[in-house]
């Protein structure tokens, strides 16, 4: 039997080659002088550097600023993770019920999707501002002696809490799309079996949006362990002591203004490593459980 071969068009390769030059040199290029640099030792003026193999990832891996760094990025991406998630599912389950003024109140939950990280920063930190911030002179009345300024966990609340407040209306999108995507069918269905709502939800609604939180939940974790720079750049710039600091917003702080590109382009790699590690995880695991 004689095998039937296709000519091979030019054409799809030509609308390829644009994306995929796009991701060589601002993606794959600056990937591979990171790990380059991260073999280098530089003088303090970057006139001269040497190769000393893995001294760069010896000194950050033994670095108690860069672990604090790594626990700190743990800690803040779960917590706005999970947060936004489960604000974002609430509000739009309330609003797929809302039927008067509806688009309105949709609209108003979607502006913040528009609103930049560092904007988002800088509306924050007005709030918590120490001399007019409304929600540092409420929390100070409230008896809780609120300063982000000097103490740690008040300053993790406050760039939580705009991480949070940025992303929310993002989640919100899909959320909303997942649930007006359910078949009326199916909901109906569900009623007539199950008058509890909250049964309901988590047995039949929840599940069939299993795929959207999935989605939700890699992107949110991408979106804290680097789109959250602006923020925490407008807000604290990573004080007090660097409690705040994340590990992307240290590689700019150890590169940028340390002018230690060895070892700054050793903790980008670093970040690269734990971040493909997470993501691999997370679809081999985790999306094992879930129904599409």
């Amino acid at each position: 039997m004689k095998r039937v071969q296709f000519g091979h068009s030019p054409v799809p390769y030509l609308f390829v080659a644009p994306q995929i030059i796009i991701i060589a040199i601002f993606f794959l290029w600056p990937a591979a002088q990171a790990v380059h640099q991260s073999f280098l030792l530089e003088d303090a003026f970057g006139m001269s550097s040497q190769f000393v193999w893995f001294r760069n990832f010896n000194d950050v891996l033994s670095s108690p600023s860069w672990l604090k760094s790594a626990g700190f990025t743990v800690v803040f991406s779960s917590l706005v993770a999970v947060l936004s998630i489960a604000i974002s599912l609430f509000l739009a389950v309330r609003a797929d019920e809302v039927i008067r003024g509806a688009k309105v109140y949709k609209t108003l939950l979607m502006w913040g999707y528009a609103v930049a990280p560092p904007v988002a920063g800088l509306l924050g930190i007005m709030l918590f501002n120490p001399l007019m911030g409304d929600l540092y002179i409420l929390f100070n009345k409230m008896g809780l002696d609120f300063n982000h300024i000097q103490n740690g966990n008040d300053a993790t609340f406050v760039v939580v809490l705009i991480a949070v407040w940025k992303q929310v209306s993002v989640n919100f999108i899909f959320f909303l799309s997942g649930l007006q995507g359910i078949p009326k069918s199916v909901t109906e269905a569900a009623t007539l079996d199950c008058k509890s709502a909250g049964r309901r939800f988590w047995t039949i609604t929840f599940p069939l949006l299993a795929p959207t939180t999935f989605f939700l939940m890699v992107i949110n974790l991408t979106y804290a362990f680097f789109e959250t720079f602006g923020i925490i750049d407008v807000s604290t710039k990573g004080a007090p002591g660097g409690s705040t600091a994340t590990l992307v917003y240290k590689v700019y702080v150890d590169g940028f203004l340390g002018a230690d590109m060895g070892g700054s382009s050793a903790q980008s790699v670093l970040l690269m490593i734990m971040v493909s590690v997470l993501t691999v995880f997370q679809f081999r695991f985790i999306e094992r459980k879930i129904h599409y």
